[in-house]
């Protein structure tokens, strides 16, 4: 399970960082090459996502549509410097949740 946060974790600030770099281009007026980097950033998260232990791409992906949530508030917080309210904390926890129903391992 370690091995999985780990990824899905890298894989969040690979997407979150990549798409980042694309507003700074776009939205901000940086540089072309700053969306390059953003752009090339974004296919290594795609990659990155195929190194998970799960076998159901549609499992991972709906759990990573968790961690990349509680991932953006905490971008948000940290790199755009704007805090989380109540709502987005709540929010955040309840995707921490949904993560955790989604990985319950079962059999079949």
């Amino acid at each position: 399970m370690l091995k999985a946060a780990l990824l899905f974790i890298l894989a969040g600030i690979a997407e979150i960082g990549g798409g980042y770099l694309i507003w700074q281009w776009l939205r901000e007026g940086k540089t072309w090459y700053v969306g390059l980097c953003g752009g090339v950033i974004l296919a290594v998260y795609g990659i990155i996502a195929t190194f998970q232990v799960f076998s159901s791409f549609g499992r991972v992906y709906a759990a990573y549509g968790g961690v990349f949530i509680v991932l953006s508030i905490a971008w948000g917080w940290w790199i755009d410097k704007k805090t989380p309210d109540m709502y987005d904390i709540i929010g955040g926890l309840i995707c921490l949740v949904g993560i955790a129903v989604i990985l319950i391992p079962r059999s079949g």
